[in-house]
């Protein structure tokens, strides 16, 4: 449990995951890298950390993963397809995980069953190809050793790994509409993910959140990887960006929240650090 980009704050008390109304703020965790380029240009305006390294991209791989479904031809449009729950879907995200979900709802709630359907439609060599040609991270959809679950649970905390500075490149391709798929693949992954007002700004992302195992095969929520990826624009420039946190104490708010919120809480100040 707990793998997941979470749209709210969740806690995990005896196994069971409860979201949260409110959202505590970001408790001691490690802000491993702060990565911002020019989209037109490819111009790094910002890098702090080890934006190189790969991690899990958690649930910010629905990006991506949701341009390979429409190019596909498995995702129509912001609302359609329409897919219902089905008994022993992942359902610890609450109410917004077991109703009727269409592409538009199952990025703004990050439905894992949601990429379940999309990722065994396409397969694990289809899958392959497309990150590939993307150049997303190591392109490994193996999963967990032995346990052939790569359709599952490959992008959460398991085989495929990406870093920061190829997140900004995927994305960078992503609004320059330059990758290797259909133009309206790439506008309709667009028009789903979440905006945001920011100071001037309108700042469109994603969160990720994904735990790492210790010896035992156990989650460690103590040490939690926060994603927020995405891009911003404001008067006809386009910036994308990557911030990628890692807990050192467990919390009660998903660290892909707590990520973002604080990322964005920096935005108006780092913005304005590389206006030209």
């Amino acid at each position: 449990m707990g793998w997941c980009g979470l749209s709210r704050p969740f806690t995990v008390f005896g196994g069971l995951l409860l979201l949260l109304s409110g959202t505590p703020a970001l408790a001691d965790a490690k802000v491993l890298c702060t990565l911002v380029a020019d989209a037109a240009t490819g111009t790094v305006l910002v890098e702090q950390g080890d934006c190189q390294s790969r991690v899990t991209p958690a649930s910010t791989f629905k990006i991506p993963l949701a341009v390979m479904g429409y190019d596909a031809g498995i995702l129509k449009n912001a609302t359609n397809p329409v897919m219902a729950f089905r008994k022993g879907d992942p359902a610890w995200g609450g109410a917004n995980w077991t109703r009727d979900t269409d592409p538009a709802s199952w990025m703004r709630f990050s439905v894992v069953w949601y990429s379940q359907r999309i990722t065994h439609a396409m397969g694990a060599a289809q899958l392959t190809r497309y990150a590939q040609a993307f150049g997303y991270g190591n392109a490994d959809f193996t999963g967990d050793a032995e346990e052939k679950n790569g359709l599952v649970r490959a992008w959460i905390g398991s085989s495929l790994k990406v870093s920061p500075r190829e997140q900004i490149t995927f994305l960078r391709k992503l609004v320059l509409g330059t990758l290797p798929v259909n133009i309206a693949a790439m506008a309709n992954t667009k028009a789903i993910v979440e905006n945001q007002a920011i100071d001037g700004w309108v700042v469109h992302g994603k969160t990720g959140t994904a735990y790492p195992r210790n010896q035992n095969r156990s989650f460690d929520y103590a040490r939690g990887w926060g994603w927020y990826v995405g891009w911003a624009e404001r008067e006809g420039r386009t910036l994308v960006f990557a911030r990628l946190s890692q807990g050192r104490e467990r919390t009660s708010g998903s660290p892909g929240m707590l990520t973002m919120e604080a990322f964005l809480k920096e935005w108006p100040t780092l913005a304005a650090s590389f206006n030209p």
